[in-house]
Parts: structure tokens; C-alpha cells; sequence
């Protein structure tokens, strides 16, 4: 007599899979506090596992290696900041081309300035070739909600005729390079005087004549 021998494949059942969803994003959440308060050299393989109340081999099982796990970080909070001005820009979608370009930048910058730590590790502490592949995704949406903006706003007639993409491309490029110095570990910003400066240079390379604009504080 012959005997067969079937395997049937898992398949994880939806309660599993929410399951693996949940603590795979716990994971990333500690990870992401961790990078907060002491950047990447801090979000060590082990304390995340502690922070995230898990074995250290889950996390493992989640993120083959700590270079993964931290691209990830990257990926998530990055999109939370560019989400964030994108709908800044959104909410203005009633107001002027300048206008738009004001809340983008001040929702940017007020971001970074509260949350300094994790603001410096997105955008310049030294990181595994991996994240820096990812930083420059980063800076790339963000490019793309200025590009938007500034194009809407060409279409429209509120600003000069101008390359978006390359103004959008140099406008990132400046902001974040601009904030770099503010947002390291021992700089004492004043974020009033800091967010002014970067709205009147926005405002001054994107447009034909100088502008007084009310600024609004955002708390977003």
C-alpha cells in the first residue's frame, strides 16, 4: 500500500494576520520613540524589544535586521511629516499661491523645531546606506507638495513663470539644509525668528516682489 503524504499551506487567518499587523507596528512605534529621544544609535535591536514588551526575536521576525527595522522608522515618520504639509497646503487651498507656500513652510519648520530630535535624525544624522536611499524619497514628496503648489500657483497667476520642479527641488533643499544647524544637539533656536527667516526666503524665491504676510500659527 502506498501512502501519500499532503502538506497544505498556512495561511494565516485574518485575526493572525491583525495580529502580526499590530505588533509589527508596536515595533516600529518604539523603535520610533527611541530614535526621539537619543537618535538611531539608541534604538538598539534589544531596547526596542523592552520598549515594545516583545522578545527580542519577534522583533527579528518582523525586521531581519536592525537596518531594516530602522528603514522602516524612517519611512513611516517621514510620511507623517510630509502628510502634515501636505495638508497644510490643503487647508489653504482657498487662500493665494503665497499663502499656500506660507503654511507649507511654517508647518515644516514647526514640526521639526517640536520635534528636534527626530527631525535631526530625518534629516541629517548620519544613517546605513539603506535609510539615506530613504531620505531621499523623503526630500523628494516633500518636493512634490511645493512643486504643486508652485505650479498651481503659475497656472493661476499669483506667482512668475518658473520651473516648479527646480524651485520646488531647491526650495526643500534650503529649508532642510537651513534647519540642520538649529535642530542639532545643543542649539538653542529662537523658532519665531527661525520660521520668519525661512518664509521670507521662500516667499522671496518664488515670487517677484516682497510680501507681508499675516502667519498663522499652526498647531497641527
Amino acid at each position: 500500500m502506498v501512502h501519500f503524504l499532503v502538506t497544505v499551506a498556512y495561511r494565516p487567518t485574518e485575526k493572525t494576520e491583525a495580529r502580526r499587523t499590530r505588533t509589527r507596528a508596536t515595533i516600529v512605534r518604539a523603535a520610533t520613540e527611541l530614535v526621539a529621544h537619543g537618535g538611531y544609535r539608541e534604538a538598539q535591536v534589544a531596547a526596542v524589544a523592552r520598549r515594545a514588551g516583545v522578545a527580542t526575536g519577534t522583533v527579528y521576525r518582523h525586521f531581519p535586521s536592525k537596518a531594516e527595522l530602522l528603514t522602516e522608522v524612517f519611512r513611516v515618520a517621514s510620511q507623517r511629516e510630509v502628510d502634515a504639509v501636505a495638508e497644510a497646503v490643503a487647508d489653504a487651498a482657498a487662500a493665494r499661491a503665497p499663502e499656500r507656500l506660507v503654511a507649507a513652510v511654517e508647518t515644516f519648520a514647526r514640526r521639526a523645531l517640536r520635534g528636534r530630535r527626530l527631525a535631526w535624525a530625518l534629516l541629517a544624522e548620519p544613517v546605513d546606506p539603506a535609510v539615506e536611499a530613504e531620505r531621499l524619497q523623503f526630500r523628494r514628496a516633500y518636493a512634490q507638495v511645493f512643486e504643486r503648489a508652485i505650479a498651481d500657483g503659475v497656472a493661476a497667476g499669483e506667482l512668475p513663470d518658473q520651473d516648479a520642479a527646480f524651485t520646488a527641488t531647491a526650495l526643500v533643499g534650503a529649508i532642510g539644509e537651513a534647519l540642520v544647524g538649529p535642530l542639532s544637539p545643543g542649539a538653542h533656536p529662537d523658532p519665531d525668528a527661525l520660521v520668519g527667516a525661512l518664509i521670507t526666503f521662500c516667499l522671496r524665491s518664488t515670487t517677484d516682489q516682497e510680501l507681508s504676510l499675516h502667519v498663522h500659527r499652526r498647531t497641527a
